[in-house]
């Protein structure tokens, strides 16, 4: 993720305006969340993301070595680590929150979380199977330059997930843009705009990928509360 200074002052101020801070009781059970909260329709979303997530890497049957790449306060990391054999690292820059998924999910065994970025030596030094960008690749300023570092991390025979963010076509980004600064204008955080990144979808050319889901295929178009984001897979 960009870091400065304030950003994660800022970021914790916004995510607050928002609704988007959750007790740790409310983390402990995401995405289960009340009806009533303004995220609701969202969550949902999120928890369709996880049982397809979950079922591609279970369907496997063999032990996971899984990192998250701006795990927030945890709650995926959480159900990543309920697959059979599987060993989870979270990592973020974003401290807050950071400390809120060691106190909610630290008792579990095979979950561990890192401050820092993904070339943070922090980090457990072996590669990873699996690599996962969870509504997050959108706070890195380019693939070219995440996407790279990422493989890095990857071993051979593995995968990185990018689930529940936007990607673009180039005759979109202007509008998308546009929309985003005037969403955080709005809010009184202009700034913010400053670390949103939007990804066109051409730039996933460069790499061995594959769309699992694609909101945009026909059959998926007519859907009733169907998932906006495409699920892509990056192949080592």
């Amino acid at each position: 993720m960009i870091v400065s200074n304030n950003f994660e002052e800022k970021y914790i101020s916004l995510r607050k305006k928002e609704n988007r801070l959750y007790t740790d009781e409310q983390v402990k059970w995401l995405p289960e969340i009340d009806l009533s909260n303004p995220h609701y329709k969202e969550w949902e979303l999120r928890k369709e993301s996880r049982n397809k997530l979950t079922k591609h890497l279970s369907s496997k049957k063999i032990k996971l070595n899984i990192l998250e790449v701006g795990c927030g306060n945890g709650w995926l990391c959480h159900h990543l680590s309920k697959i059979p054999g599987s060993n989870v690292a979270g990592i973020d820059i974003n401290q807050t929150e950071l400390d809120q998924a060691r106190r909610v999910f630290d008792h579990i065994a095979n979950i561990e979380f890192f401050y820092g970025g993904i070339d943070s030596e922090k980090i457990r030094p072996e590669k990873f199977d699996v690599i996962i960008f969870a509504a997050s690749i959108q706070y890195f300023a380019s693939l070219e330059g995440i996407i790279p570092a990422a493989l890095q991390r990857l071993h051979p025979r593995g995968e990185i997930h990018i689930l529940d963010s936007p990607f673009y076509k180039p005759s979109e980004l202007d509008n998308a843009r546009k929309r985003s600064f005037e969403y955080y204008h709005s809010l009184q955080f202009a700034e913010m705009s400053e670390h949103y990144f939007h990804h066109c979808i051409d730039e996933l050319d460069a790499y061995n990928h594959k769309i699992l889901y694609n909101p945009d295929l026909f059959r998926n178009r007519f859907m009733k509360n169907k998932n906006p984001f495409p699920w892509i897979c990056i192949y080592a």
